[in-house]
């Protein structure tokens, strides 16, 4: 994500900041333009005009809640932000913690919108296009405990999240009994998106036969694949051709997960690269330029995928060595194999509309 900066101070601040800390003004996300503006009272209700240029904006309706700083011009006739606005159910607000779940859900979603705005990928509300388009479900389960679970997935445009997920311990738990190394509400919501960005660009597209080619025909039986998955386990040697033991599962989770961590990778670049960050570590073999970084283009606009591969070398080994200086877990543990690399290359492809071949085979320097 890129780093933001007050429109009228131009201190920085972060993407869910709500005021300025230094300047006190009110601030909201314009997703038309990928700034944060500073803002001030207006003469209507309800309005607000940023303090440069006195354009007028009122705050989502779900600014209300405190679950969303973003805005929209005054005289739109909608009521929220194009991030809000592909909610279909949202959590009972007369419970607690509720609340405060549905709050870390939406910062989480907030995050994966302002990407796919980044990328002008097909964003729709089932509203708009009830065939093509796109709702979030955020519910709990059931007080009665012999009923089933909510489950979280997707399933023709509709993204279902249990909200235990943004319950930190409840996360943990089923983190640690699925055996995974990494379990985020962000990963959720980049997990699930790719679900859905495979039926809108995939599935009926020329990309189709390079996907079978390196993730599988996803005409096997998905529900057989699940069975077989949780009594079977995985091949010893996964990490050959799969980014997580759960892509092994089908060829579409292969793909989901897949797409997540192209996200993931691309919007950790875009900070190092917002934030200027360069690594040239103190190695006696210099010519080991794999694991040099100092990145100028923002990844999220790079058409070429190897210069995004090659930032991501150093970048990840250099964050997983200071999170282990401080005693955490590794910022991105997981291998990427060549394998792995050819699928994340041609999910690049299909993000920016590139032919669905490997014109230039991935490298890596060094």
């Amino acid at each position: 994500m890129q780093l933001f900066q007050c429109s009228y101070c131009q201190h920085p601040i972060y993407f869910d900041n709500t005021q300025c800390t230094v300047c006190q003004h009110h601030l909201g996300f314009d997703a038309q333009y990928m700034h944060m503006l500073a803002l001030q009272p207006g003469q209507r209700a309800g309005e607000f005009v940023e303090a440069v240029t006195q354009k007028a904006y009122r705050f989502c309706q779900n600014h209300q809640h405190q679950v969303c700083n973003w805005i929209i011009p005054f005289d739109s006739p909608e009521q929220f932000c194009p991030a809000c606005r592909l909610n279909r159910i949202i959590p009972d607000l007369n419970q607690p913690q509720y609340y405060c779940r549905w709050q870390k859900i939406e910062l989480a979603k907030h995050r994966l919108v302002y990407a796919l705005l980044r990328w002008n990928l097909p964003l729709l509300s089932k509203l708009e296009s009830p065939e093509r388009g796109l709702v979030f479900d955020f519910k709990a389960n059931p007080n009665d405990d012999r009923a089933p679970k909510v489950m979280t997935g997707h399933a023709s445009g509709v993204i279902t999240l249990n909200i235990a997920e943004a319950d930190d311990v409840e996360r943990m738990m089923a983190k640690q009994n699925m055996a995974e190394v990494y379990r985020t509400l962000l990963g959720h919501f980049r997990h699930e998106i790719g679900h859905y960005y495979w039926d809108v660009l995939v599935a009926d597209s020329g990309y189709l036969a390079r996907f079978r080619q390196l993730f599988g025909d996803e005409r096997a039986c998905y529900q057989q694949a699940v069975k077989d998955y949780y009594q079977h386990g995985v091949p010893s040697n996964w990490m050959d051709a799969y980014i997580s033991a759960y892509a092994t599962m089908h060829p579409w989770e292969d793909w989901a997960e897949s797409w997540a961590h192209y996200l993931h990778i691309v919007d950790v670049l875009e900070t190092a690269t917002s934030f200027g960050m360069s690594i040239h570590p103190q190695i006696v073999h210099e010519e080991q330029h794999f694991m040099y970084f100092k990145q100028r283009e923002n990844p999220y606009f790079l058409t070429d995928f190897n210069e995004i591969f090659q930032a991501w070398l150093p970048v990840a080994f250099a964050m997983n060595s200071v999170n282990r200086s401080m005693g955490q877990e590794d910022f991105y543990p997981f291998v990427i194999s060549p394998k792995v690399m050819e699928k994340l290359q041609l999910i690049h492809q299909v993000i920016h509309g590139l032919p669905p071949v490997p014109d230039n085979p991935v490298t890596v320097d060094g």
